[in-house]
């Protein structure tokens, strides 16, 4: 809490008028003393020292008069009082200016909040004086304290009440004004609840202002004739959150778990009463509204641009309210969805995806939802894996009997009407599988378990997610940097035990890659363990691809063409820089990649797959040049996938030393004698190509890539998880 000191304003007053008076005396002594010794020939440093002095006593007189005035601000204002004492009587004065600054300045906002939601037309002009105040704690605590969990669950119930008023009226020019102002006050509540609802800043508010919340949320609320709950007012603030400052977990586990948990109690009955036969032709499960949608103002209190014009778009709920506001930080959105409420059966993630999914679709307003999940599911923590294995588990359940096979031996939509059901949420699905990538290779190479998602219920999660283009795009990305990292960790040509460390490696590692035990890695040894690599790798990059193939052809689409992502990843030669972080060996390698990997590029190294495929993306696509000509010629996401390899294989074998200079004679990719390869970021597209046939011709990457597409093309897996049965003929096609 923060530390007051009392003062007593007469004594103050004096004390500032005298330091004030000492310091002028002070000047005028040094400068007459200086002129005296000047005059006598003496050293002048005397009067030097007294006027440093008189200059600390200068800058002491200024604060006490900055101090002075806020006293006499604070009393005049009546934001802090007198307190008697067997001593006297003292006025209370926070220590630091600052901290006086914002006590001042957030009773005034508050009480004009409080006026604000009394009805004062001025008042939410004079709030918005103060916004730029929200990052400061002790304007947000003196704020929130004057206002207190009951005038921050009014003042957007008053903001929304005459708002509606204004458009029952009629009166175009006043519901702008007031939309206007009322996502400007919403703005400032949700950036000043946040910071006052985490421990971890000096604004918090205490344990007792998160259970005042769930308080005021729970009761009945009147603003002129209109009744509503306090947790329909709240959500307005948590609407307009802008995310800068996250809501902790905290916040989510007192609050948001509430508000879940109240929603369910009010609406169960209703939700299952809609499912009865006799209600079959209304059958909706209405959520609980938020105040806006209760009112029909649609988005004029929401932040941000007013998609098809003031007050359109979609009707909003308390709950896709709080999703909004869980979205802004990972520790949030796990206290919300890792958690099982007292007596429940079922998680909250598992709630919201099964029981109460209806509610959300009844909304049409997916956003929140997805961007909660997105944030909830792609960490490298526990939580994070063991939610996006639950989300994987329940989608997978979900869709499965949606599909079947057709007389072909192709995948069939059996239930569009189901799978549909979950189309909103083929994305955030489709970014959990791109985070835990390396759990689809243990799932396909080792028949393990993703908690409870086994390799069937993958492949079912995988065709939801791949009939999303974004989706699909997300996993291939991550997959490819799956790939780029087994690459990485083939043992380069020439690793010994004296040079392991210095290569990355361990000296137990040399031993373990030897085949032929002579100490030393030689070029059958790293070609060995690249193929062994490649192969591996193919067996994902298949799933992948056939299952994407599969769902396109049965949603009926074109499958015989090739995605734009995979065009734009073999365009922009996504597959020639090296894995983040790895030590240069072959002597054909320096400078080869040049500016495409500097600027922080080896510090991507143990980010997660997914988060370095953007980054490798970007990285790629600010270079400006299309470097490998061949994605204008794909037919297919197979090509594209084959040629994506080609460019992998052909920078690890640069990488890991297995080129050699002799054989780079008259090529275009060359430059200088004795020759040597052209920086990457130097090349044109024909330079490039001439590169990688000559990988394939002189460095012997023709093997490799002929194993790699022998696995690729086998779909066996993807077969048996879906239950197909592709004839013979059509079996690795196009």
């Amino acid at each position: 809490m923060t530390e007051f000191t009392g003062v007593k304003q007469p004594e103050f007053d004096t004390m500032a008028g005298k330091h004030t008076e000492a310091a002028g005396r002070l000047e005028e002594l040094a400068r007459a003393l200086y002129g005296e010794l000047q005059r006598a020939g003496l050293d002048t440093s005397p009067a030097a020292r007294l006027r440093q002095l008189a200059g600390r006593i200068t800058a002491q007189a200024d604060d006490l008069r900055r101090r002075q005035r806020l006293v006499h601000e604070l009393q005049r204002q009546k934001v802090t009082f007198g307190r008697s004492t067997p001593a006297g009587s003292f006025l209370e004065m926070p220590d630091g200016l600052e901290a006086a600054r914002g006590l001042l300045d957030g009773t005034l906002a508050a009480r004009a909040a409080l006026s604000a939601a009394d009805g004062d037309a001025t008042a939410p002009a004079r709030l918005k004086s103060y916004a730029s105040r929200v990052g400061d704690a002790e304007f947000v605590k003196a704020f929130l304290a004057t206002l207190g969990a009951g005038g921050v669950t009014r003042l957007p119930g008053s903001l929304a009440v005459g708002l509606r008023d204004a458009r029952s009226h009629g009166d175009s020019d006043r519901v702008t004004r007031l939309s206007k102002s009322g996502q400007d006050t919403l703005r400032m509540l949700a950036a000043a609840l946040a910071m006052g609802t985490d421990p971890r800043s000096r604004a918090y508010m205490g344990d007792a202002f998160l259970k005042d919340l769930v308080k005021e949320g729970r009761a009945e609320h009147k603003a002129g004739d209109t009744t509503y709950t306090g947790y329909q007012a709240q959500a307005l603030i948590w609407r307009a959150h802008d995310g800068r400052t996250p809501f902790s977990k905290e916040f989510m586990e007192v609050v948001g778990r509430d508000v879940i948990v109240y929603e369910h109690d009010r609406r169960k009955d209703a939700w299952a009463a809609s499912q009865q036969p006799i209600f079959s032709a209304i059958g909706a499960q209405v959520p609980l509204l938020d105040l806006a949608g209760s009112l029909g103002l649609g988005t004029l209190l929401r932040p941000g641009p007013q998609i098809g014009g003031p007050g359109a778009g979609p009707r909003s709920s308390m709950v896709e309210d709080l999703f909004h506001a869980a979205k802004s930080g990972r520790e949030a959105s796990h206290a919300l969805l890792a958690h099982t409420p007292a007596g429940w059966k079922e998680s909250v993630l598992d709630y919201l995806l099964t029981t109460r999914w209806g509610a959300s679709r009844y909304l049409d307003d997916y956003q929140p939802i997805s961007d909660m999940l997105v944030t909830a599911t792609t960490g490298r923590d526990d939580t994070s894996r063991k939610l996006a294995a639950e989300m994987t588990k329940i989608l997978a359940d979900g869709v499965r009997g949606a599909l079947g096979r057709d007389d072909t031996g192709n995948l069939k939509m059996t239930d569009r009407d189901t799978f549909d059901r979950y189309a909103s949420l083929r994305y955030p699905l489709g970014r959990a599988i791109a985070a835990n990538i390396d759990e689809l290779s243990r799932l396909l190479l080792n028949h393990a378990t993703f908690d409870k998602v086994t390799p069937q219920d993958m492949s079912y999660a995988l065709a939801l997610a791949a009939s999303d283009d974004a989706a699909f795009e997300a996993v291939v990305k991550a997959q490819t940097e799956h790939m780029r990292a087994a690459l990485g960790t083939v043992p380069p040509v020439g690793l010994s035990v004296s040079n392991a460390e210095r290569l990355g490696f361990k000296a137990s590692d040399v031993k373990e890659f030897d085949f032929n035990e002579d100490g030393r890695i030689d070029k059958s040894d790293t070609k060995q363990f690249l193929t062994d690599r490649i192969v591996a790798e193919a067996r994902p990059f298949s799933h992948i691809v056939e299952i994407r193939r599969q769902v396109l052809i049965a949603q009926g689409l074109n499958d015989k063409k090739a995605d734009e992502a995979l065009k734009t990843m073999v365009g922009d030669a996504i597959g020639l820089l090296p894995v983040p972080g790895a030590r240069r060996v072959g002597e054909l390698a320096t400078g080869a990649f040049g500016d495409l990997i500097s600027s922080g590029y080896d510090k991507l190294a143990g980010a997660a797959y997914d988060q370095i495929a953007e980054q490798v993306a970007q990285r790629m696509a600010e270079h400006g040049k299309g470097l490998d000509e061949t994605y204008r010629t794909l037919a297919d996401n197979r090509l594209a996938v084959e040629r994506l390899a080609e460019q992998m294989l052909a920078t690890a074998m640069l990488d890991k030393g297995l080129f050699d200079r002799r054989d780079m004679q008259n090529r275009m990719f060359t430059t200088g004698t004795p020759p040597t390869i052209k920086p990457f970021a130097e090349m044109n597209p024909q330079e490039y190509s001439d590169f990688l046939n000559w990988a394939r011709s002189k460095g012997g990457t023709n093997d490799q890539l002929d194993r790699f597409k022998q696995t690729f093309h086998d779909t066996a897996d993807v077969d048996s998880y879906l239950g197909l049965e592709v004839p013979s003929t059509s079996k690795g096609g196009t």
